[in-house]
């Protein structure tokens, strides 16, 4: 990543391909959505997505910031209620990320919620698999689902979980290509949840757990010992600690960092105190993400946006853009076409997405 020193006319960030890797279901939809779902269903939503939008969050990295937090996720969850709601959220996260240059979105969604309107995990998760397919057909943008376990529960859930997602998984649009571990990362201890991920790796999927946000470099550590994963959703705090730092860019994990995200939960008081910087310096991959837009306010264009305001040129956009193509699980075809795209719009001839994405 680069600095500026001088910048003509800035290219659009809409316009620039990317991945976009650390997305929740829940937290994909656009307001109106849970409104609309929540009107439909009779459910009376928080001021703090009516009147009082978007949330003002406390600081998560108390106990009282985090429920506060935990609570409105939870309103939201609740909207979702029938087939149509969940097939819903896929497509219009498909059409918000396609409208922002993501030629990929690995979508995380935890289908324990929703199972008992639908008939049970399986058809949960088939019904959100089968929109993806839809959806990657018809769109510019492709489609595949990470399932997530939650620290919250029972680490013999997660493995059940894992087994879902490893008789769902495979290589494309549509499939399931990964398999994390979400929710407040004080909850539950790391090493509990490894059997699941062992089951995960066996089917070969992607072991993307949360880490390093709310705790420190040592959770990030932890996580590297005992899950042994690809990427690491959040990981940020691994600089507390420089072996650690390093310990991840050895083992050529990337993190998926979310700025507007650490700032909105109290992790960092600023975006210039998230250390971009440090970790790219230091040779770790990073795809930025946009976590939860619904409680955030900001999707993935901002999260580009602000780190071009802090001083990153559209050489280390078009960086952060590759790596997180190469973070990704998209199919050859995909990854060859999106970085090549990266290309041209660094050159200054971006050519549009195609009509649909392969694989």
């Amino acid at each position: 990543m680069t600095r500026p020193e001088t910048r003509s006319r800035a290219r659009s960030l809409a316009d620039l391909p990317k991945a976009h890797l650390h997305l929740h279901f829940t937290g994909s939809m656009r307001v109106q959505t849970v409104r609309e779902l929540a009107a439909h269903h009779g459910i009376r939503l928080p001021d703090a997505l009516t009147t009082g939008y978007p949330p003002r969050l406390a600081r998560a990295t108390d106990e009282r910031g985090w429920f506060r937090f935990q609570r409105l996720y939870d309103a939201a969850r609740a909207c979702v209620r029938t087939e149509a709601d969940l097939r819903r959220i896929v497509r219009e996260a498909a059409e918000d990320d396609a409208a922002e240059g993501s030629r990929w979105l690995e979508l995380q969604v935890d289908p324990t919620s929703y199972a008992p309107f639908v008939g049970g995990l399986t058809p949960a998760l088939e019904i959100v698999l089968d929109e993806a397919r839809s959806v990657s057909r018809t769109g510019p943008t492709g489609v595949a689902i990470v399932v997530a376990a939650s620290r919250m529960r029972h680490p013999l859930e997660a493995r059940t979980l894992a087994r879902l997602a490893a008789r769902h998984a495979g290589e494309g649009a549509g499939e399931v290509v990964g398999f994390g571990l979400s929710n407040d990362e004080r909850r539950g201890e790391v090493a509990a949840f490894a059997p699941a991920f062992r089951i995960a790796a066996r089917a070969g999927l992607a072991l993307v757990p949360h880490g390093g946000e709310l705790l420190g470099a040592q959770a990030v550590m932890e996580t590297l010992e005992h899950l042994r994963p690809d990427r690491i959703g959040h990981g940020i705090r691994a600089v507390e600690d420089p072996q650690v730092v390093a310990a991840v860019a050895d083992a050529g994990v990337a993190l998926e960092v979310c700025p507007l995200s650490n700032v909105a939960l109290g992790v960092f008081a600023d975006p210039s105190e998230v250390p971009l910087r440090a970790l790219t310096d230091a040779g770790v991959p990073v795809a930025l993400g946009a976590d939860d837009p619904l409680l955030f306010g900001s999707r993935l264009v901002d999260q580009y946006e602000t780190v071009r305001g802090l001083g990153v040129d559209d050489a280390g956009l078009a960086a952060l853009a590759r790596q997180s193509v190469e973070a990704s699980r998209a199919p050859w075809s995909v990854r060859s076409a999106a970085l090549a795209a990266v290309d041209d719009w660094l050159a200054g001839s971006t050519k549009p997405a195609p009509a649909a994405a392969p694989g």
